[in-house]
């Protein structure tokens, strides 16, 4: 046994000497967890910022110029003036997000109780633009409706006596960087993981060292082994330096959870992805046929893990078939542990899965990870 873990070690240290020569991948480690965190969380806004957006004000009162007004910066820029002739072609050529139509008589109709109706023209193109623009115009416009009529209310009546406060938690702010910078987190754990540990097969067998290790006295399961640990190290010491200086650093982010809880997590989802990249590597020949095995898999799981949209909402038959996807659970296992706070009480069983999956992929590698030696010999 000691042996073993000898030689998983010094396989281990010899990974990373392989990685500290290969400029491309330590550039490529460095650039995933700093730059591309902080473009991706400070440059994709989740919430309305800076939309166009015109008004058709065919009634001009007092009423439409003060809804006109209410449209402020920094969620629009400066409502443009158009006619009514001018609305297709405007929306035609993409110059505004939306456009607001204010009917002829609207005051008139408003304060005589006919509930006239306000036409919004939306270009879903964006479809999150449109879907937080298109709530936050309707708020602005019933907001305004509800102060012209308390200030022109003649029969006496009181404004309602029940408010509606909503309290926000995990992200007061509703500020998209929080969201965006772990997730992105998650999503690059995901792809090095995978681009990593195929690369350190495919790297063997183009470099002809596939041979030396043939004729040393190491079992596959001790390669397999030592490459898992020495690529996950390498991760695990990225994301570290990536929460502390990027997310907590640089973009002021709150961790509300352990992050050596984190930590823990992410080496055991590294268990199970680097062992899955090892099965994608027995299947190709190459970089390039590898990076096509493996641009799928990441793809599908990024996008379907639950930290793109929310698992709930996808079918019922996809909701089970993501749960076999190590991904899935460590994107909720982050979730918990970064956003929530949570414990290691709460998480467990998402860890536990983490764990199963990893070793029925690491089985698999295994298996295949032979058969490749064998057909070496």
């Amino acid at each position: 046994m000691r042996k073993r873990l000898k030689n998983i070690y010094r396989l281990g240290v010899k990974e990373l000497n392989s990685l500290r020569r290969d400029p491309v991948l330590l550039f490529l480690i460095f650039f995933t967890f700093t730059f591309a965190i902080y473009t991706v969380a400070t440059g994709v806004q989740t919430e309305l910022r800076n939309a166009s957006i015109a008004v058709v004000d065919e009634d001009h009162s007092d009423l439409s110029r003060q809804i006109r007004a209410a449209f402020l910066e920094p969620y629009f820029q400066p409502p443009a003036t158009l006619g009514i002739d001018q609305i297709d072609p405007a929306m035609d050529a993409g110059r505004y997000a939306f456009v607001v139509d204010i009917p002829v008589n609207f005051q008139s109709d408003v304060l005589s109780g006919r509930r006239p109706q306000v036409q919004v023209n939306v270009d879903a193109t964006a479809m999150t633009l449109a879907g937080n623009g298109a709530a936050y115009i309707q708020t602005i416009i019933n907001r305004q409706l509800s102060e012209f009529l308390n200030r022109n209310r003649s029969d006496g009546t009181s404004t309602p006596t029940v408010t509606v406060t909503m309290r926000t938690e995990f992200n007061p702010n509703l500020d998209s960087s929080w969201f965006m910078s772990v997730m992105q987190i998650v999503s690059n754990i995901t792809m090095l993981s995978l681009i990593l540990s195929g690369a350190a097969v495919i790297r063997e067998r183009e470099r002809g060292t596939i041979e030396h290790l043939l004729v040393m006295p190491v079992t596959p399961a001790e390669i397999m082994m030592a490459k898992i640990w020495a690529n996950g190290l390498a991760i695990v010491l990225a994301v570290i330096l990536s929460l502390y200086v990027i997310v907590q650093g640089v973009l002021s982010v709150r961790i509300s959870g352990s992050i050596a809880l984190f930590v823990l997590g992410a080496s055991v989802f590294l268990y199970a992805m680097t062992a899955l990249g090892i099965v994608l590597s027995t299947f190709a020949n190459s970089m390039p046929q590898f990076a096509l095995l493996a641009i799928p898999f990441f793809v599908v799981m990024n996008m379907l893990s639950g930290g793109t949209s929310p698992l709930d909402g996808m079918p019922q038959l996809l909701q089970i078939i993501m749960q076999a996807a190590p991904s899935t659970h460590f994107t909720s296992f982050a979730q918990a542990v970064l956003f929530r706070g949570a414990g290691i009480d709460i998480v467990w069983r998402q860890i536990a899965a983490m764990a199963v999956i990893g070793t029925v992929l690491f089985l698999m590698a295994l298996s295949r990870f032979r058969a490749t030696m064998s057909a070496a010999r």
